[in-house]
């Protein structure tokens, strides 16, 4: 389970001192637990490795559009900090599916709906976003739907 693996990475990390990925891995610790205490009074079960994705993949956007303000900003030992992040939060996560995959799930998931214009874009996305889930980058699969109508 992704959840033991990220605590076991956290322990390897304390013992290593490694100070930075300890704190990062701390901090994924941490919203997990949060998002745990959401789920309590939820009416649906998610199934753990879901919930801990899930989780794990709104912290990688968050540290993407840090980096883009700190970067914007001229604060680029900030954005180096959240960059180490995101790389910790990426070794996490299933790997992203690339901009030619990205138009083939695209190109299959319109044939499978039948959609054929701009106003079937929310069925594309919601098979999209039932096949891949996590390895699809969904701000740019919008954007590339988008373009294929």
């Amino acid at each position: 389970m992704l959840r033991d693996t990220i605590k076991a990475e956290t322990v390897t990390a304390m013992k290593a001192k490694d100070k930075d990925r300890t704190a990062t891995l701390r901090l994924i610790g941490a919203k997990i637990k949060d998002r745990d205490i959401e789920m309590r009074t939820a009416s649906k079960e998610v199934p753990d490795d879901e919930l801990v994705t899930e989780v794990l993949t709104k912290m990688a956007k968050q540290r993407r559009e840090s980096i883009t303000m700190y970067v914007d900003g001229g604060r680029q030992e900030l954005a180096d900090k959240e960059k180490y992040e995101l790389a910790v939060i990426e070794e996490f996560l299933p790997k992203t599916l690339d901009e030619a995959e990205t138009k083939a799930a695209i190109a299959d998931a319109k044939a499978n709906t039948g959609a054929d214009s701009i106003k079937d874009m929310g069925k594309v996305m919601g098979e999209l976003k039932a096949k891949h889930g996590a390895s699809l980058d969904m701000s740019l699969a919008s954007k590339l739907v988008k373009e294929s109508f």
